[in-house]
């Protein structure tokens, strides 16, 4: 899959329909892995100066290559959020040479810590609470920690289908960022449908989570596509959208485009302010240009450093 050819002296994007939509997408960031990017000649060509890029650290993957990726990745002008998944870091051991090398190879300062998808952990670590509890990532000077959020839930965290949980852990994350000087924020799992995701930020908001929200947005992608990670990824109720647009013959064909979901919240955040989703997390499940493409015709074509 070739993404070589975008540049962005011949695509200046026009200027957006919808102003909301434009505000909302502003310092969006986005997820890659090492493998995608290496697909990426320079990631200038496709995102703003500055775009936050989390780099997915799936099991199996060697550090070698996450921290070699951080390294370009900033080189080139972005901030790097690195994911560390609890559940494959053998021991405080390995996370201390993890944090080391990202610092010294890559000069990262933030992180996205997560259990991790796999159901037996590897060592000493099981959850991303376990993480912040070393305090090594405060030792080492890191600014941010975002942590993981699941709008629909997580079967592997709530087994019964509900967010009793999950809910929790974040209360607990809130509290650790009240406790230390730790700036945080939540990072979501994708989902497709603005009101359940509108209704979850309101009940953390309720709760007295004051974590910002970056919301988890998947980009452009075959709907075939789609439906495959939404399955194996756990998205629950939103899914229908997809099972819905499946059942139109006029739509099965043509690429989904995050636009409606997009929209809507937008238009939430336009109407409410305060409401507690700050940014947009993009998941370029479709290719890291056609989602960069994206974005930069709604709207999403100026990049600051963020605060949240």
């Amino acid at each position: 899959m070739a993404l070589l050819s975008f540049k962005k002296k011949d695509a200046a994007p026009a200027a957006p329909s919808n102003p909301d939509v434009a505000a909302f997408l502003r310092d969006y960031s986005i997820e890659v892995m090492p493998r995608t990017a290496q697909k990426v000649e320079n990631f200038q060509d496709l995102l703003p100066k500055g775009t936050r890029v989390y780099v997915a650290h799936i099991e199996g993957t060697p550090i070698e290559e996450m921290v070699a990726t951080a390294k370009r990745l900033n080189a080139q002008g972005y901030p790097v959020m690195p994911h560390f998944p609890a559940r494959i870091i053998k021991d405080k051991a390995t996370l201390g040479d993890w944090i080391a090398r990202y610092q010294g190879e890559a000069d990262v300062k933030q992180a996205l810590l997560l259990a991790g998808g796999v159901s037996t952990p590897h060592g000493d670590f099981h959850s991303s609470m376990q993480l912040m509890e070393t305090g090594l990532f405060d030792q080492a000077g890191f600014e941010r920690l975002h942590v993981a959020g699941h709008p629909e839930g997580n079967r592997d965290i709530d087994a019964d289908g509900s967010i009793s949980n999950v809910t929790a852990a974040l209360r607990w994350k809130n509290d650790f960022q009240t406790r230390t000087d730790a700036k945080m924020a939540i990072a979501t799992q994708f989902a497709f449908d603005a009101k359940p995701i509108i209704k979850w930020a309101d009940d953390l908001a309720a709760q007295g989570i004051t974590l910002p929200v970056h919301i988890g947005i998947a980009g452009p992608a075959k709907l075939q596509t789609l439906i495959k990670f939404a399955i194996a990824c756990g998205v629950g109720p939103s899914l229908k959208v997809l099972q819905k647009r499946a059942m139109d013959v006029t739509k099965l064909l043509l690429p989904y485009e995050p636009t409606e979901v997009v929209a809507q919240l937008a238009a939430h955040k336009a109407a409410h302010p305060d409401f507690n989703i700050s940014h947009v997390h993009f998941f370029p499940l479709g290719g890291i240009k056609s989602n960069a493409t994206w974005a930069m015709q709604n709207g999403g074509a100026d990049a600051a450093p963020a605060n949240t």
